[in-house]
Formats: C-alpha cells, structure tokens, sequence
C-alpha cells in the first residue's frame, strides 16, 4: 500500500485555495503555445542563465509539441492508466502535493518523493540520486521500473508509439522519422526544458533593482540565508543568476535519520484528518497495511561508494512554495518543519557535512528567512501549467 501523507493532502487542498499555479488565469493559444514555449526555452529569464541544450538535440517547435504529447499519455504505462504528469502535476508546481512519496500503476510504492520539473533543464545530474545525466535518457527508467510504469522493456513502448496513428505525423514533423528510443528522449528533453520559471520577486529585487519588488522581511530573510544560515553554501547564488543549487551531493544527516526511524518505528504515529484535527493511531495498524518501507542509501545506490551513503542532490529553492512536501522522502509538509532542522543542526549524526550545524535562530529570523524563500516563486508557473494543459490527455 502507498504511505499517504494525510498532512500533505490537507496542505495541499489549504494551497490550491489561494495558488495561482493551481488555478492558472493565464491564456493559451493552441495554435501558437509551442512557439511561445520554444521562444521562452532559448530564451534568459530574469534571474535565470541560457538554457544548455545538447548540440544534438536543438530545441524546435515540433519536438516540444510532441514531447508534451508523450509527457501526458496515460497509453505509455503497462496497463494504459499513469503517466508522466501523474507524479508530475502542472497545477501542483509538476510535482504531487498530496503524496510525501509517489505510487506508481496498480498502486506501487515508490519510496521518494516525485521531484518538480521547474527548471529541470538546467541540471546536470537528474533524481534525487543523480542516477541519469540527461533528460534524454531519464524517462526510460520510469517506463519500465515495476512500480512505476512498469513496461516490459523500453522498445516494447517503441513499438506502442509506432503503432499509434496519431503519433506517426508528430514524428515525421518532429524527426522527419518514425518512433524510436532516442527520438522519444529527445522530445521529453525538448518539451521539459521549456518549463522553466524565473522573474520572481526575488530576481526583480535582486538582480532587477526593483527594491520595491519584495518586503523589508524578504530582505532581511537574504541576508540570514547568505550569512547566518549558511544556506547559500550549497544553494548557489552567482553574480547574474541563481539556481539556488550547485548541483553536489550532500549528507544533511536527513537521510540517515529517517533511516533510523525506519529500523526504530515510533509505537504511534500522529493522523490529521481536518484541519486542527489530529488522533495518535497505533502504529502496527498502518504496518498490517503497508508494504515494509525500504532503506534509502541515497547516492550509494549509484555509487556504491561507502562516502556516498546518505547523500542526497541539493534541491533548488526555486518555487518551492509550490512544491511541498519536501525532502527526498517527503516527510515534511512546510517550509516551518524544514527551517527548524537546519536550524536545529540537522541530526548531527557521524558524517553529516560539517556545514550543517545549529544555527540559533531567533523566531523573527526563521520567520524572515521563510519569507524570503516564498519570494523565489515565479509569477509565470499559471501559463506553463496553461500550456501543459492546452489539449486534453490521452486515455483520460
């Protein structure tokens, strides 16, 4: 059984009240979206560098329509019913509000949380583990794994696609060549470098010298996140841009803490079902109805290096208001619970980094400092989830 986060589905449903990128306003031609997403893929967002797309694969309108064709047919998994924008919601920030953990057809569990797309394009390294190095390789782990698409093999989808009359022109359009393994890749990478968010107040701030574009909170919330906190030592600020990650591995001492809760599960465990409403439920109830949770190595799962373990890809912090819950598993619902671990040292367990230590925050700078991270949210995530959702989804 998947391991629902009941504070996260409420979470979810309290943000989607008042986010824009759930109820996106923006307007999208049909006809043209793809030229819009294309201009915007080659192009420098406030805030952001130029996209690096592969010299193989030059981004054009063809491919991005027919990558996000292929990004939201449900046809492509064994039993016709998920896909890539199941785990990857355009109005939940393309990620999951409601799950810490995705699940996959028929339910399977997947023990970390589905990371958001939002600038996907700029890394170099992809999942929390950095077990792929291309956007146009990444999707054929998640179309044969069981328990997430679980097809046979990646030709078997080939063959789905070259079989499908509908895809045949979007192909030749796009290729000037049938369906294949490489040609797939290539438009998934096309169309999910197009997702891209700059321009938030932060950017207009900072480095568009619009003073007025964030609060006097914001501003001293920076200033805890590049000297107090530390927190810029791994979420980079450069002098033109910010990715707000240097794309490493890091052992926060996260991960080796859930592991240890992992192998010493707590006798109960708190559910809320409603806002303000929570009951302690016995645990073994939720294990007699679970699958055994799995242990998470992290980067030594890739490695297998023993210095890797617990490792985990520094997130970016870049529209992460719109893309709870967080952590690699999923186990925090805000940005509150999240402060307060770093700001407590982490778990300050052997072979965490030295430069997670406690931080003694006033009340007044964790409050300033969460408010300078919702400044990094863009104003343009409503017409990327518009133009995500420009045709409907096949099989839906």
């Amino acid at each position: 059984m998947p391991r629902f986060s009941f504070s996260c589905i409420m979470l979810g449903f309290l943000i989607s009240l008042g986010n824009t990128a759930a109820q996106p306003s923006c307007e999208v031609d049909p006809e043209s979206w793809s030229k819009a997403a294309l201009q915007r893929s080659l192009s420098t967002p406030l805030g952001l560098p130029p996209i690096p797309h592969p010299a193989d694969n030059p981004p054009t309108r063809a491919k991005i329509e027919l990558g996000r064709k292929l990004f939201f047919d449900r046809r492509l998994s064994i039993n016709r019913t998920m896909s890539c924008a199941m785990c990857h919601v355009p109005e939940q920030g393309f990620t999951n509000w409601e799950l810490s953990t995705a699940i996959g057809v028929e339910g399977r569990s997947i023990k970390r949380n589905s990371p958001s797309i939002l600038n996907v394009g700029y890394l170099s390294t992809l999942f929390h583990d950095g077990r792929d190095p291309s956007l146009e390789t990444q999707f054929i782990g998640p179309l044969t794994a069981r328990n997430e698409m679980a097809n046979p093999s990646a030709g078997h989808v080939v063959s789905l696609l070259n079989s499908l009359l509908e895809y045949k022109p979007l192909f030749e359009d796009a290729f000037g060549a049938h369906a294949s393994l490489d040609r797939i890749g290539m438009a998934l990478g096309a169309y999910q470098r197009s997702v891209m968010a700059g321009n938030s107040p932060f950017d207009q701030w900072h480095f568009g010298g619009n003073e007025a574009a964030v609060s006097d909170a914001a501003k001293r919330g920076y200033e805890i996140f590049t000297g107090k906190g530390g927190c810029s030592g791994c979420h980079l600020i450069e002098e033109e841009y910010a990715l707000f990650t240097d794309d490493q591995f890091h052992d926060t001492g996260y991960g080796q803490m859930r592991e240890n809760e992992r192998q010493n599960p707590p006798s109960s465990i708190p559910v809320q079902v409603a806002p303000g409403v929570v009951h302690q439920m016995d645990f073994s109830k939720v294990l007699s109805v679970s699958i055994k949770r799995e242990a998470d190595l992290g980067r030594y799962e890739v490695t297998e290096v023993p210095l890797d373990r617990w490792k985990f890809r520094t997130p970016t912090l870049r529209n992460l208001t719109v893309t709870p819950p967080y952590m690699h598993d999923g186990h925090f619902s805000t940005l509150t619970e999240v402060i307060r671990f770093y700001d407590q040292g982490g778990s300050g367990l052997p072979g965490q980094d030295p430069r997670i230590h406690p931080l003694k925050l006033t009340g007044t700078e964790r409050t300033d400092l969460e408010t300078f991270l919702r400044s990094l949210t863009s104003p343009d995530l409503d017409c990327l989830t518009a133009e995500a959702r420009v045709e409907q989804p096949d099989n839906y």
